[in-house]
């Protein structure tokens, strides 16, 4: 499985493969229904809207497990993409800043590395739904990217 997830990495980011394959090999990616879109070099993590990830109904506004789930999915795929190893990330620790509501519309995210090391990757992720300038949550993630013995 490893070779074949290194494969897929690899077709990814030479074009040969669609980055969508890739989101479908991670369950829980899959089950929130992320979607990747990219553009040039740049790509958007899209959570569309679906009504199991409501939390509250009266207004109706996302759970926020929903949020932070999608938040560190697209943190863990990001990560798997810009190191092109089939070692999936551990989380060490996830810290989210709730903003705004989130509502019931497509979100979208975009994570950016902010130290990546031998060991570990720190990574800011930022999901909004009408203007990325406003975002409705702002994240910051460790991930154990290798054992010491390693």
């Amino acid at each position: 499985m490893t070779d074949s997830l290194k494969a897929l990495i690899e077709a990814c980011r030479n074009g040969e493969a669609n980055y969508q394959d890739l989101v479908d090999r991670v369950p829980y990616a899959r089950f929130l229904g992320i979607e990747l879109l990219v553009q040039g070099e740049e790509l958007t993590f899209i959570l569309p809207r679906n009504e199991n990830n409501i939390g509250n109904p009266t207004l109706p506004a996302l759970h926020g497990g929903a949020v932070a789930g999608f938040m560190e999915q697209a943190a863990i795929i990001f990560i798997l993409l810009e190191m092109g190893e089939p070692k999936v990330p551990k989380t060490i620790d996830f810290t989210i800043d709730y903003l705004r509501a989130g509502l019931f519309r497509d979100t979208f995210a975009d994570c950016r590395i902010t130290r990546l090391g031998r060991r570990i990757a720190n990574v800011h992720i930022s999901a909004w739904q009408k203007r990325r300038e406003e975002p409705i949550t702002i994240a910051r993630a460790h991930f154990l990217l290798s054992e010491a013995n390693n």
